[in-house]
């Protein structure tokens, strides 16, 4: 497993699903963990559930304000942050001639202008502890045009591409920025649409199935790790090989 020993760690969307995989391994490999969300009785709940290492902050990721108090409650608590994972983001379903404009732009306000803020408001931070590790999480749509994404593809390939920017002009501060790209995968939300776990059930994918939480969270953890030191500006397709094209028997149009 990797270290994260002696580590803080900020998740936001850290109520449920991803995040809060992400922050229960987190823990597991010895960090203290700031989840944040605006899913307050579900966030209190998953801070407590994770043990006295963990604890909560009601958090709006398009909000610079409570960005800065994010950070500030993390250096109060922590002395510090050294990672951060954005995990915040909302879906859609609809094709891109439907989507009202509206839409569109919280959607891109969530999944993309959230993660600058934190990615601008964390670095000043890390900088001053000498080295930190962000993780942006993407998506599949943010490397491949899939359709009915919409306003998500587009702020799925702005993240993907916002995590090599970062990259780039953070490595020269022991700063590292990577990006997570799962394919679908079962959560509470998921289901709720209708997605099951379970192999056969998504034959679309190589591995024919849907990911799970935890696969995701452990590449997470990894980047966040010494054990990923001399990773900075990839993106890691955690998606069971569905960015990697058509499978199989679609070709042979079994």
């Amino acid at each position: 497993m990797a270290s994260l020993q002696g580590k803080s760690v900020v998740i936001t969307g850290g109520a449920r699903g991803l995040g809060a995989e992400a922050a229960r391994q987190a823990v597991e490999a010895g960090a203290r963990v700031l989840i944040t969300d605006v899913l307050e009785e579900e966030g209190q709940e998953t801070a407590l559930a994770l043990g006295e290492n963990v604890s909560y902050a009601h958090h709006d990721v398009t909000s610079e304000a409570d960005w800065q108090s994010v950070v500030e409650r993390a250096r109060a608590r922590f002395g510090g942050v050294d990672g951060l994972v954005n995990n915040a983001g909302v879906s859609t379903g609809s094709l891109l001639t439907e989507e009202s404009v509206e839409h569109f732009r919280q959607v891109v306000d969530i999944n993309l202008t959230g993660v600058f803020i934190g990615m601008r408001t964390v670095a000043p931070v890390m900088r001053e502890g000498g080295a930190g590790a962000i993780v942006n999480v993407s998506s599949a749509a943010g490397m491949m045009g899939l359709a009915l994404t919409a306003g998500y593809g587009a702020s799925k390939w702005g993240v993907r591409g916002l995590s090599k920017i970062g990259a780039v002009e953070l490595g020269t501060d022991r700063i590292r920025v990577n990006s997570v790209h799962p394919g679908m995968t079962y959560t509470p939300m998921t289901a709720e649409v209708g997605i099951q776990a379970g192999e056969g059930n998504y034959p679309n994918t190589p591995m024919g199935r849907v990911g799970e939480a935890r696969e995701i969270a452990a590449a997470m953890v990894f980047l966040l790790s010494e054990e990923a030191s001399y990773i900075t500006g990839a993106e890691l397709a955690v998606d069971g090989g569905w960015s990697s094209g058509p499978t199989i028997k679609y070709v042979l149009g079994q």
